[in-house]
């Protein structure tokens, strides 16, 4: 993978992992489109996720404070309850990384990935819709709510369905506030990437050269850098999205895109 390439690939990650298309869904379909077939993918996937947590961490700087320091007080306050919350959200998702990971790693491993991709891309497009012509609520986010919401996140593991698309949609489908949503799906998704970071570079030689056809440091610098500026934009607007209720051009561009992947392993 050169810079150009790495560069490009940032892009799509710092998008799609806050516009509710499927980062992963679309790496992989990046990756096909450049016929990249990289063994230090994991460098790269570890790198391009860290910019787009850094650009979370910019974004909700003063929210992330708040929380922080409500916790600090020691007392089951506002902030306390909404951390609880969070932790909540996130049972789900540890259940399946402790006693179903090596069976989702299996899944990023067949070689029929572009179909999986496309047909999941269309359960991103239904949540979508569904979202998109559901009442609009006025319930803040209860613990119930919280762990329902964790886990659609759950459903995120598969390549093609959008993480941030499915838990913003389930929590409009169940009646939360929109203002509200967007701002607990990006917060409760922080420690699971961050988890997900640390386990692979755990697992990861970084004091190793790259290998033959590998990435090198430049590309992955330009990966990083993309990555990190497209998610700064793409946080902010669509936490903007949200608020307007104009889920639906993702829906229709979801189902677009999941129809020409389907199409593309077919041919």
């Amino acid at each position: 993978m050169n810079w150009i390439e790495a560069l490009i690939l940032g892009l799509v990650q710092g998008l799609t992992e806050f516009l509710p298309v499927s980062s992963s869904g679309h790496l992989e379909i990046g990756k096909h489109l450049l016929g990249i077939d990289t063994p230090d993918s994991l460098r790269f996937t570890v790198v391009v996720h860290g910019a787009t947590v850094l650009s979370t961490l910019v974004v909700f700087r003063k929210d992330i404070v708040n929380l922080l320091l409500g916790l600090a007080k020691f007392s089951w306050n506002d902030e306390t309850k909404y951390v609880a919350k969070i932790g909540f959200s996130m049972i789900p998702i540890g259940i399946v990384g402790v006693f179903f990971k090596d069976y989702v790693e299996d899944i990023f491993s067949t070689g029929s990935m572009l179909l999986l991709v496309g047909l999941m891309l269309f359960i991103t497009a239904s949540l979508l819709a569904f979202s998109y012509y559901k009442k609009s609520g006025d319930r803040d986010i209860t613990f119930k709510d919280a762990l329902i919401i964790g886990i659609a996140q759950t459903l995120a593991v598969l390549p093609g369905v959008s993480r941030s698309g499915a838990t913003i949609a389930t929590g409009l489908i169940i009646g939360n506030k929109r203002t509200e949503v967007a701002r607990f799906s990006f917060l409760m998704v922080l420690v699971p990437i961050m988890g997900e970071n640390i386990l692979s570079l755990l697992k990861e030689d970084f004091s190793q050269a790259p290998s033959e056809g590998g990435i090198g440091a430049i590309a992955l610098f330009a990966g990083f850098f993309a990555a990190f500026i497209s998610g700064l934009l793409a946080c902010k607007w669509m936490i903007e999205i949200v608020k307007r209720g104009k889920l639906i051009y993702f829906a229709l561009y979801c189902a677009l895109v999941g129809a020409l992947a389907v199409g593309g392993y077919m041919w």
